[in-house]
């Protein structure tokens, strides 16, 4: 199989600016990486849409139905013509985030893990991911729990070079064995996955494509200690992916701290469970970001964990806050819970410590509650999913219903609207008994508008659910193409040319010249076809689309790069010998109607 058809690659060259740990306590602030873009591409669009158009790529990322993702380097004149393509859902620039920063850690203690070990719960048979600076892979206190690892920084290696991800990885699942710390968890299986540099730093890309990573390894959770304050559509995107294949996503909610409505990606996206910090007096940690994201708090001051070269160290800040509840998680996931049944326990077995909700969210975690008395019912859980088959005045809308928690059955719809709107229309209402995707068919848009959308779903219980909202961009319409009037708007043969169009036309600048002189002489020459339909112009005008139409399938099947060059090289001559034939039909014709009504 060639790389043409790898649905799952990763180009893992390493990138110019990175994405921080969020470990210590401080303000981590998102930045931009100059020259570097995001590319968010449809589910159904072709990676090649994208990857043509760019100079350099370092990532390419399959989210499924989400949608798919490139980022590089793309030339400006290339970024105009993608903006503008429906197939593109987003550009965006390149950024980075910030690394939040056998005795018994008080913070273990504090929330009850210690029992846990004692009723022997040691959450063997979980597969917890620190996606951070790496894990020290020869910590006496790590080693025997460690399994694979993967690197997206380029360094080659998952080892950790800066200390943060090891001291994370202490406090989620350090080894039981008498020396150093003990975890939360202690025999679940860590991996490591290393998208943050030496000095903490890592991109947008590299950290969803970590994200990606997990999720297809089919791991249980994922912690991430790290942020910005800003967000990325790629990471959005990342995070859905995840969560939808099942990932429990544990996040540092940041240290900007005293603040008010500050918390940071990705811990602020809904398929987040967003971790403040407290200290040993039960307080909110002055560090601690606050929000109505959060969810839970946790232990984030002074916390005692492994750290690299073997060594240990006290570090604050929610980066230490969240492998706590990361660890927890891991416990409950290896007996048996899903994603959302964890999530949903953590927090309604949560010990209420007198805050506001925005600073402890549920309250304070509660290991050994969650483990051995919580057990909640599962939950109803609905996601919403990228949208497929958009067109000019029409679009598929996608959901999974991922749990029907006690419900014997559940009515899914969509809300949606032009965005901006509030979301006042609904689709017609499906009756789902197990959990699956849906979809619901929409028509009536407007051309070249932005419309959003989210996945509804009400139990027969009486629960409810409601996904995140997802948006799209209908097609701004080929309006006087006379392609399309002498092909009588025939879809397969449209969207073929349109893929040969996005896909190698815009990737050149001979090519975009192109496409421009076409729409600009084409409305006329449509306007002539549609009155003379069986002229010749307008019938040679159809054979060559014909053959374009096989020519451009024929290119996007074949595995031979030389055979794509040269198909590609043919339908370059025949979309400029249409465009000749058009314009000539069109003068010819022209001519003699305005010699007959002379």
């Amino acid at each position: 199989m060639t790389d043409k058809h790898v649905t799952r690659r990763r180009l893992l060259r390493n990138t110019a600016a990175g994405v921080t740990a969020t470990g210590m306590a401080g303000t981590a602030v998102a930045q931009e990486s100059p020259g570097r873009k995001i590319v968010g591409l449809t589910a159904d669009a072709p990676f090649g849409l994208a990857r043509k158009a760019a100079s350099e790529v370092t990532h390419e990322l399959d989210f499924d139905r989400v949608g798919k993702v490139v980022s590089g380097r793309f030339p400006a004149e290339a970024i105009e013509g993608l903006e503008k393509n429906p197939n593109v859902r987003y550009v965006e620039d390149e950024g980075t985030m910030q690394a939040l920063a056998q005795t018994l850690p008080w913070g273990i203690d504090r929330v009850d893990a210690d029992v846990l070990h004692a009723n022997g719960e040691t959450g063997n048979g979980a597969d917890i991911a620190i996606i951070d600076t790496g894990i020290d892979a020869d910590h006496p206190d790590l080693q025997a729990n460690l399994g694979t690892g993967e690197d997206f920084t380029g360094t080659g290696s998952w080892d950790d070079d800066n200390g943060h991800g090891t001291h994370c990885a202490g406090i989620a699942d350090a080894v039981d064995n008498s020396e150093g710390v003990v975890g939360v968890s202690t025999e679940a299986t860590l991996h490591a996955v290393k998208v943050l540099d030496s000095q903490g730093s890592g991109t947008y890309s590299d950290i969803a494509a970590g994200i990606e990573w997990v999720a297809d390894q089919g791991y249980d959770v994922a912690s991430l200690s790290l942020g910005g304050s800003s967000g990325s559509s790629a990471l959005r995107d990342a995070v859905q992916y995840a969560q939808s294949n099942g990932v429990l996503l544990v996040a540092a909610a940041g240290n900007s701290g005293p603040c008010s409505d500050c918390v940071g990606y990705p811990a602020a996206y809904s398929e987040v469970m967003a971790v403040s910090s407290t200290n040993s007096s039960d307080g909110l940690s002055s560090f601690s970001s606050t929000g109505p994201e959060i969810e839970i708090a946790a232990p984030g001051s002074d916390i005692y964990s492994t750290y690299n070269d073997g060594g240990y160290n006290t570090l604050s800040g929610t980066s230490m806050a969240c492998p706590h509840v990361s660890g927890a998680a891991g416990q409950l996931m290896a007996n048996g819970y899903t994603n959302s049944e964890a999530r949903q326990t953590m927090k309604d077995t949560a010990e209420d410590l007198g805050l506001a909700s925005n600073e402890q969210g549920a309250g304070l975690l509660d290991a050994e509650a969650a483990v051995t008395g919580g057990g909640s019912d599962p939950v109803l859980t609905v996601y919403t999913d990228s949208a497929t088959g958009v067109g000019e005045t029409a679009a598929t809308l996608n959901g999974t219903l991922n749990d029907l928690g006690g419900a014997s059955s559940a009515d899914v719809y969509f809300e949606w609207g032009e965005a901006g709107s509030g979301l006042p229309n609904t689709t017609s209402t499906q009756t789902l008994t197990s959990t699956g995707s849906f979809s619901d068919d929409i028509s009536g848009l407007s051309s070249g508008t932005e419309y959003e959308f989210r996945a509804v779903a009400s139990g027969s219980d009486g629960s409810s659910d409601t996904g995140a909202t997802q948006s799209f961009t209908t097609d701004s319409g080929d309006g006087g193409c006379f392609i399309t009037t002498a092909t009588a708007g025939e879809g397969h043969t449209l969207n073929s040319l349109r893929r040969f169009r996005d896909e190698s036309m815009s990737a050149t600048p001979v090519g975009r010249g192109l496409v421009g002189l076409y729409y600009r002489i084409s409305p006329p020459i449509a306007e002539t076809l549609e009155r003379n339909p069986e002229s010749l112009t307008a019938r040679t005008t159809r054979s060559i689309v014909d053959r374009c139409a096989s020519l451009s399938d024929r290119q996007d099947e074949t595995d031979s790069p030389a055979e794509s060059a040269f198909l590609g090289v043919v339908l370059t001559m025949l979309y400029v010998v249409g465009i000749l034939i058009g314009a000539g039909g069109h003068a010819g014709i022209r001519t003699r109607e305005l010699l007959d009504s002379s």
